[in-house]
């Protein structure tokens, strides 16, 4: 659970992606390029939805988790005794009534990362970029949460 909340919380990417990703490329699900850094959430053999999954690339934090984990013999990102995860309910499900937070899903987990790189001061077209989310949902859910948030607005209001 731990490696699939980070990779959930650093890129935004949604859970039957995460459950894809390997370490080496496939046509069935996405993959962890470690060598350049980027993270593919589209098998070669999948075809795009409207739940886009382009690539991403991987935060120096994340990288160096992903690489420990595969140099302790991980083939997967999600693996228990070497298997692919296919389903983390009951996983997902224990750590967060241990955590007290009965309402989180794994999606949160996406609604997370995103408030969080807002807050941080990322750009509305940034965030809509790397977490392959539209600009209109960034700046209709999101962008109030940024620093910057109406600061044009604010300028023209307040000239003389």
């Amino acid at each position: 659970m731990a490696l699939f909340n980070l990779v959930a919380l650093y890129t935004g990417t949604r859970r039957n992606a995460i459950l894809g990703l390997g370490f080496v490329p496939s046509v069935s699900g996405g993959w962890v390029d470690l060598e350049r850094g980027v993270l593919y959430r589209l098998g070669a053999g999948e075809r795009e939805t409207k739940k886009r999954r382009k690539p991403v690339r991987l935060t120096r934090r994340l990288t160096a988790h992903l690489e420990r984990w595969h140099r302790l013999g991980a083939r997967w990102v999600v693996e228990d005794g070497g298997d692919r995860v296919g389903d983390i309910k009951k996983g997902f499900a224990g750590a967060r009534d241990r955590a007290g937070m009965p309402d989180v899903t794994p999606h949160t987990l996406k609604h997370t990362a995103i408030t969080w790189a807002i807050q941080r001061g990322m750009l509305d077209y940034d965030a809509s970029d790397y977490f392959d989310t539209s600009v209109e949902t960034i700046r209709r859910v999101y962008y109030h949460h940024s620093p910057y948030y109406q600061d044009r607005a604010l300028e023209v209001l307040e000239r003389r």
